[in-house]
Order: structure tokens, then sequence, then C-alpha cells
């Protein structure tokens, strides 16, 4: 039986949750900023113009979004000084990720537009750690993903963790 692309980017309830956000037509990204508390804020660093964010819907444990905090939806649109701490920031989060959880590899990237998969329109960057024969049963036989960590335990964990990294670094 050969699986389709799709069953292997499947996440229980991001549907549902992509449906509700394009009713709503607000950037989820922006409400999470203002302080919006029918959002779900699971910041775990933030600086003066950026934000690392864990993902509400993770493909594993750890997978966080980095994004800047003023709305853009294109990497072209970040200026130069911007895009050096975007990358900065893309290698900080890798090495927390790699002392926290030890992947063995990441995926990092961007999906900018609709046609590219992207459900939030603000520009963010995915960082998702990746681990040595990480398909399961579960992603075999029935087209779905086992999440092993709740996002409120990584949510805990990293916050603490950049926080020990920012320390490091002074």
């Amino acid at each position: 039986m050969m699986m389709s692309f799709n069953n292997y980017l499947f996440v229980p309830d991001k549907a549902r949750y992509i449906e509700e956000r394009r009713r709503v037509n607000e950037c989820v990204i922006c409400r999470i900023l203002a302080g919006d508390k029918n959002y779900k804020d699971l910041i775990v660093y933030r600086d003066s113009n950026f934000s690392i964010s864990l993902n509400l819907y993770p493909y594993n444990p750890g997978h966080v979004m980095i994004f800047p905090d003023r709305h853009i939806e294109d990497l072209r649109e970040l200026t130069d000084d911007e895009s050096k701490t975007m990358h900065w920031l893309i290698t900080l989060t890798m090495d927390v990720l790699s002392d926290e959880y030890s992947p063995a590899g990441f995926n990092v990237g961007y999906n900018i537009g609709k046609a590219s998969g992207a459900s939030i329109s603000h520009l963010h960057c995915h960082i998702v750690p990746r681990y040595a024969n990480e398909l399961g049963m579960m992603d075999i036989i029935a087209g779905t993903r086992v999440i092993v960590e709740d996002v409120d335990k990584s949510y805990k964990r990293l916050k603490k963790a950049f926080e020990r990294q920012q320390k490091r670094k002074k």
C-alpha cells in the first residue's frame, strides 16, 4: 500500500485550527504578540525585535518557530540587520535544542505564501528537531503521528533552556 505525501504531514486538530483562523481572518502571531488571551502564548524567548515560540501543533518535541515581531510576510522584507539577527536566532535555537533534546538533525525552513503550505501569513521560520528512526508503528500503519511530549512540557523545558543559554552568552 502506497501512502500519499500528505499522510506524513498531517497533524491532529490542525485543520480545525486553520479553518477557524481563516474565518477570523487575523494574524495569530500578531494577536499573540499583542497579548490576546484567546491565543495560547508559547513564546520561549524574546528580544527587542524577534520571538521564538513553540509550534502549537508540533511535528516533534521542540518544534519551534522564529518570527519578527513586526508583521511582514516575506523574507525579502527583512532589513540587513534583521536578516543577521534571524540567522543568529536560528543557530541559537539549534544549540538550545541540541542541548535539550539531542536530535540527530534538523529541518529548518520557511513556508511563504499559501501555495507553499503556509497557514499563517506572518513570516516565520520553522525549526524541527529530527531523530534517527523516528518513524513508528502508528506513522506506518495508521498514517498518523504520535507526539511524545506535551507542548506545555516542551514550553517549560525550552523557556528555561533559553534563559540558561542567555546567561552563558553574557
